[in-house]
């Protein structure tokens, strides 16, 4: 690849920056300083300037890429090796226990048997890797040379998306959703979590930490529902989203903040992604298991050399060369999902000793015991009762069910625009039970008069307010019958049983990367001294990004081609919207029900009528002419402090 370069050779061969870059650099630990010595962006400098292509240090004409499972994170990783790293596509292969791709992004069925969703993309415009990919994929819908992320931008741009029944209780009544209902010591005690050093917080739980005044505050609700944690859930994670999503905070309530596809996340994201790389050429290979990694260490470092994989019953070790590549994804949160349907309930006792044992995590413990650089899977698939969860897909002919779902949409459920603009949250009920209505037709192939509609819900241990089993001890019936009832519309059962096919899916590990960890249970993406190996997905270790998304996902991916190749890239931080100080002021305001904080109206004064007034939320102007400024910032003082002893 010396050619590519060769009129630079003057500067390059004098660099110390040249084969040498942080691939993944963090914006928790940088300062901000612009030296004779820095030549690189910022840690999280986003945009344009960081869409350069590759350059590798060789050619890799000759290397094999063996990408163990064909999920988003599998499929960036090919992209990346196919634009950055300047490998043929032919040369890389997917290999896949199941019979089809996508990994957890599913989306399946049809009108006469059901579909099926085991979950939903609640999606942001910050996922600059995610966009990062999708600018350069071809649409589906639309002709050349519009991409997936101008059919996204095209809908969205136009469709804005809000919920106005976000919590209903009492038998389906909308319930008021308009505060936080944090009081002063739970607002401090948020602020301060925010503050800590992520290495305070290992294996912590969030009930370890927050009061139970917290934990029954409607931020709370709102929190646990949209991203599904869990009172006994890792502190860290939750600190690490609240810093993710902190500009967000505003649109928590109403959902305002959020982005949505027009279909399932496998129509919209794994079909064309899929296509674009089978156009290229890779080769995708179902039916094959992966047992484990044949990996030699010596003094230069740690070299896969073989893939033991078993396909029709036969094992078979898979040589693999020092100039190949492989990349794993670590564990799954979908693995061993249990199914039911109108009449069947998807498990009858959950089994903590089966945990774990299937191909997904066996493949990572199976490293794990070669070295401690792979990690603790066991901290994440030993405990089924706190890392599962259980998801319902509706498929809804005209009903009287659909006729109450009218109530709760910002537009006609069969208008093609948003619906319920999100999950809707029953507070009253003993499953805390969500359901949503997206965008309609939620698949291409869906018709006219079908609306398919997801729930799930997070306290399955406990029996239902009608119902009085624990949800996964439930038919699909039973759990329309559960959702019937704090609708409302019981007395109506009989036509929306009729009328709606129920897919049940029970999935022991959906949760399960957000149990507590400590630092070192989870592998980095190339674990130290690996030369050829690369890890993806949700159980790995970056700086600062959350799991649960694809964006993360998407990251690992990047990161693991970026470090192996060692291209001339970085793989930028998070979003940097934390650090800004309009996010801040509007976040401290939002947690305080939109109440001026302590001091804001000092900073009005001092801003109004300067070009910086905009940075501050709006405020309402002093009711009380009469009332000196000063002695209304001590009256708040006094506020702020009684209620930090109250």
């Amino acid at each position: 690849m010396k050619n590519i370069t060769s009129k630079f050779d003057k500067v390059l061969n004098n660099s110390t920056t040249y084969g040498n870059v942080n691939h993944e650099p963090d914006s928790s630990t940088e300062t901000q300083l612009n030296t004779p010595e820095k030549s690189m962006p910022f840690s999280d400098q986003i945009g344009n300037y960081q869409r350069n292509i590759g350059i590798p240090f060789k050619s890799y004409e000759n290397s094999n890429i063996y990408i163990v499972g064909s999920g988003i994170a599998g499929m960036a990783a090919a992209y990346y090796f196919i634009r950055d790293g300047r490998i043929p596509a032919k040369n890389i292969t997917f290999l896949e226990q199941l019979h089809i791709d996508g990994g957890s992004l599913d989306g399946a069925g049809n009108p006469k048997d059901g579909y099926i969703i085991r979950g939903g993309r609640e999606m942001d415009m910050t996922y600059e890797n995610l966009w990062d990919i999708f600018q350069d994929i071809p649409a589906l819908e639309m002709p050349p040379p519009y991409t997936v992320l101008d059919e996204y931008r095209l809908i969205n741009d136009n469709d804005s998306n809000y919920s106005k029944a976000r919590l209903i209780h009492k038998n389906g009544e909308i319930k008021d959703f308009s505060k936080f209902g944090l009081n002063k010591k739970d607002q401090l005690a948020i602020v301060k979590l925010l503050l800590k050093r992520k290495d305070e917080l290992d294996d912590l739980t969030i009930e370890d930490y927050f009061s139970e005044t917290f934990l029954e505050s409607n931020f709370w609700t709102f929190w646990r529902t949209m991203f599904a944690f869990e009172n006994w859930h890792s502190l860290l994670e939750l600190k690490l989203y609240m810093h993710r999503f902190l500009h967000a905070i505003d649109g928590l309530n109403d959902l305002s903040s959020l982005v949505f596809p027009k279909y399932n996340q496998y129509d919209t994201f794994i079909t064309p992604l899929r296509k674009f790389l089978e156009e290229k050429g890779v080769n995708i290979k179902f039916h094959t298991l992966i047992k484990d990694l044949v990996i030699q260490s010596n003094t230069e470092g740690k070299i896969v050399e073989g893939i033991i994989t078993e396909r029709e019953g036969k094992e078979t070790r898979h040589p693999i060369s020092k100039d190949d590549f492989v990349i794993v994804t670590t564990g799954s949160m979908t693995e061993d999902t249990f199914y039911g349907d109108n009449k069947t309930a998807p498990i009858i006792k959950i089994d903590n000793s089966t945990s774990g044992k299937s191909a997904g995590w066996m493949l990572w413990k199976n490293l794990s015991a070669k070295s401690p650089i792979f990690g603790k899977p066991e901290k994440f698939c030993s405990n089924i009762e706190k890392s599962s969860w259980e998801s319902v897909t509706l498929t809804c002919r005209p009903s009287a069910l659909v006729e109450k779902l009218k109530e709760y949409s910002v537009n006609d459920p069969y208008s093609g625009k948003t619906v319920t603009g999100g999950i809707i949250t029953i507070t009253d009920s003993n499953w805390l039970m969500s359901f949503t209505c997206n965008r309609q037709p939620h698949f291409p192939d869906q018709p006219d008069d079908i609306l398919v509609l997801w729930v799930y819900a997070l306290f399955m241990d406990k029996p239902g307010n009608y119902i009085k089993k624990v949800m996964p001890e439930c038919t699909g019936d039973e759990i329309l019958t559960e959702l019937s009832f704090h609708l409302g519309i019981l007395d109506k059962l009989d036509n929306i049983i009729e009328n709606t096919i129920v897919k049940t899916a029970f999935m022991p590990y959906i949760t399960s990367m957000f149990m507590p960890r400590a630092k070192g249970d989870r592998p980095r993406v190339v674990p130290e001294g690996c030369k050829n190996l690369g890890l993806i997905g949700q159980f790995v270790e970056t700086n600062n990004d959350v799991v649960f998304t694809m964006e993360s996902s998407i990251r690992t991916a990047r990161i693991a081609v970026y470090k192996l190749l060692n291209l001339n890239k970085q793989v930028p931080d998070i979003n940097p919207l934390q650090y800004d100080i309009r996010h801040l002021l509007k976040a401290v305001r939002t947690l305080n029900d939109g109440k001026a904080f302590l001091g804001e109206g000092i900073l009005h004064k001092v801003l109004r009528g300067t070009y910086f007034e905009h940075v501050l939320p709006p405020i309402e102007e002093d009711k009380e002419e009469h009332e000196s400024f000063i002695a209304e910032q001590v009256n708040r003082f006094k506020d702020w402090i009684k209620g930090i002893k109250d």
